[in-house]
């Protein structure tokens, strides 16, 4: 979390805005963009998880700890992921909306622990509108 902290500090004094700055990974790095996210609110450009969702075990009660200011997620995932499961999916949506992040979140049947076409879309949607 340290390597994408000292990024997005780097990119912001190069002058880019905080809100041009997308976050976003497979997996694991999915699961880090939005650990990241959750623990370092501000409104970035977007978050893109890509099977993934926050760290930490199911059913764990986590607060809002700050304000997303409605900038926009992606969180795509299968219904079977064996390595994520889709409850990790939701528990993610909705911190990320207590927080005020405006999330699309796109569960796809049977795909597996890969990253379709459609998520791609989805992500160049996001990142289309933002900039």
């Amino acid at each position: 979390m340290n390597l994408v902290d000292k990024t997005v500090k780097h990119v912001d004094a190069q002058g880019i805005l905080t809100e041009k700055i997308f976050i976003g990974g497979f997996s694991q790095g999915a699961c880090l963009a939005s650990e990241y996210v959750i623990r370092n609110p501000r409104r970035y450009g977007g978050l893109l998880v890509f099977s993934g969702g926050y760290i930490g075990p199911l059913n764990m009660q986590r607060q809002p700890n700050g304000d997303l200011n409605g900038m926009p997620a992606f969180l795509g995932c299968s219904d079977m992921d064996p390595h994520i499961p889709l409850q990790r999916v939701k528990e993610t949506t909705s911190l990320l909306q207590s927080m005020g992040s405006q999330v699309t979140e796109k569960i796809y049947s049977n795909m597996g622990h890969t990253i379709i076409h459609d998520e791609i879309k989805m992500a160049q949607e996001l990142i289309s509108k933002r900039l």
